[in-house]
């Protein structure tokens, strides 16, 4: 499918710039390709690449909203030990998959569009990545919360309608639901895949 084909290119977008001010959503998207785009056209190993790719996440992405998003009703069921495992599962699972992936690619090209604000809490801004021999455009929408003025963060990105976020939603409901809703074949698949 087309937007399975284009997921692994667009999730460096999460990658935000840090700011110790007040920044207007759109800037601070435009901000996030900027930075990302320069460290993926360095001339660097793709350990190295990976390696400030997580650190720029680490500091901007709201990772831990994200996790608890995907896990869905089933964070109701968990005690605090299993939500602070999970938390840190999810974390060593978004790291990994992500900028990994990322690194392989080099200069996308992404223009800021438009901006809506949605309520005090959330903006969302429209972007368009660009097309190449390789790749067609892409509609982008970016889901920025912005409760906290000096620090945005991305919660969710909109791909051509998909929402990221919705599908990792999806997939974990799947695995609970294949496994008696048992957590542990959660933390099992998660373990898994950051050891590989």
């Amino acid at each position: 499918m087309k937007s399975k084909k284009i997921i692994p290119i667009i999730f460096f977008y999460f990658f935000i710039i840090s700011n110790s001010y007040s920044i207007e959503a759109d800037v601070f998207v435009q901000s996030t390709v900027n930075r990302a785009s320069k460290i993926l056209s360095e001339n660097l190993s793709k350990e190295e690449k990976i390696n400030q790719l997580k650190l720029i996440a680490e500091k901007t992405v709201d990772i831990s909203a994200i996790g608890f998003y995907t896990l869905g009703s089933a964070r109701k069921n968990l005690n605090i030990e299993q939500k602070e495992k999970y938390s840190i599962l999810f974390r060593e699972y978004f790291l990994k998959s992500f900028s990994s992936r990322l690194s392989e690619y080099t200069n996308p090209e992404i223009d800021v569009l438009s901006k809506e604000v949605l309520s005090e809490n959330y903006t969302i801004v429209n972007s368009l990545l660009k097309g190449t021999s390789e790749r067609p455009e892409v509609k982008i929408d970016w889901r920025v919360y912005t409760k906290n003025k000096e620090n945005p963060l991305i919660r969710d990105l909109i791909i051509e309608g998909l929402s990221l976020a919705r599908t990792q939603k999806e997939e974990f409901s799947s695995i609970l639901n294949s496994n008696n809703n048992n957590i542990n074949f959660l933390f099992k698949t998660l373990e898994e895949f950051s050891e590989n």
